[in-house]
């Protein structure tokens, strides 16, 4: 494990990048494990002249590359970063995931370090804008302390044994290659597939509740929907990985405790908020799920991934 100490690199897929990527790139050279290369994977170049983005281009540390919007793919674009990279430790990001202190590198390589540990991903927590609702919604499936998964804990577990994230998840090179890499033309969940792979070959998904980066999305009741269609078209098409968990039975069990939490709280005037978005999730995740049996005009006006149907 020498070469974990060696060299890290961070790739990172942006489109439409703002002040707040600046920012993010400013932490990344500030971490006590000291970051090699950041690898951008931009989407349109005209995009990002646009933006102003001058001054991270030309940073020493900084490698750019961009990608036509009619090429971006989840899966692909991020294979392609990583085999750019000549670290044996990759870190994968997202344009929008904040690091909450200089320790997030040293905190996945310490994950990455424990036996058989393919992928380690990070903790992220709701920002200070975030209701109630979207705050429960992180510390469930995001809460503090440490995990390793294994094959072994597929019966307890269920779906949760392949969960991982590329908001912020390190891999280990070798094994990355080994197991074929991230999944090409993928809608979504590039990362729980490679995970699942990983977990099948015998490997383990370390959880790192000390990697903190804060996270998340403020999306409306119709952006829920078409998040889900997307996560179950992605289901649909990769029943190697996912006909063998039910993902319904971890849905019900956060809307049943985020309904107590409220309560707890005392903000139970959010709970018909809770049930409207939690409908719209469960509609667009059936749909999803049938999207085969569907008009492709329906399946364009309920994805969240235009390009992907092209």
């Amino acid at each position: 494990m020498e070469a974990i100490k060696q060299m890290v690199d961070v790739v990172i897929p942006t489109y439409h990048p703002d002040q707040k990527f600046i920012t993010l790139i400013h932490r990344l050279q500030q971490q006590s494990h000291p970051i090699h290369k950041i690898i951008i994977m931009n989407t349109e170049e005209s995009v990002w002249k646009t933006a102003g983005m001058e001054e991270i281009e030309n940073l020493p540390e900084v490698e750019l590359h961009h990608v036509p919007q009619e090429e971006f793919d989840h899966g692909a674009t991020r294979d392609l970063g990583i085999r750019y990279s000549k670290a044996p430790i990759v870190i994968c990001m997202t344009q929008d995931a904040m690091p909450k202190h200089d320790s997030l590198a040293a905190q996945l390589l310490e994950g990455l370090k424990l036996p058989g540990v393919a992928v380690a991903y990070g903790r992220q927590l709701p920002t200070s804008d975030c209701d109630a609702l979207e705050c429960y919604t992180r510390s469930f499936n995001y809460p503090a302390g440490d995990q390793v998964k294994t094959q072994a804990d597929l019966p307890k577990l269920g779906i949760k044994t392949f969960f991982s994230s590329n908001v912020c998840a390190a891999y280990r090179k070798d094994i990355y290659l080994q197991l074929g890499g991230f999944i090409h033309k993928t809608i979504f969940n590039e990362d729980m597939i490679f995970a699942a792979g990983a977990i099948d070959a015998g490997y383990g998904v370390a959880y790192c509740g000390k990697a903190e980066v804060v996270h998340a999305h403020h999306y409306t009741a119709m952006q829920q929907f078409r998040r889900n269609f997307d996560l179950a078209v992605s289901q649909a098409d990769h029943p190697e990985v996912f006909a063998r968990v039910s993902s319904e039975r971890e849905g019900i069990r956060l809307v049943k405790q985020n309904m107590a939490y409220l309560c707890r709280v005392k903000k139970p005037n959010l709970i018909p908020k809770l049930v409207g978005i939690s409908a719209c999730k469960y509609v667009g995740y059936r749909m999803g799920k049938q999207y085969q049996k569907l008009p492709m005009w329906l399946v364009k006006g309920c994805t969240m991934n235009q390009n992907y149907w092209k």
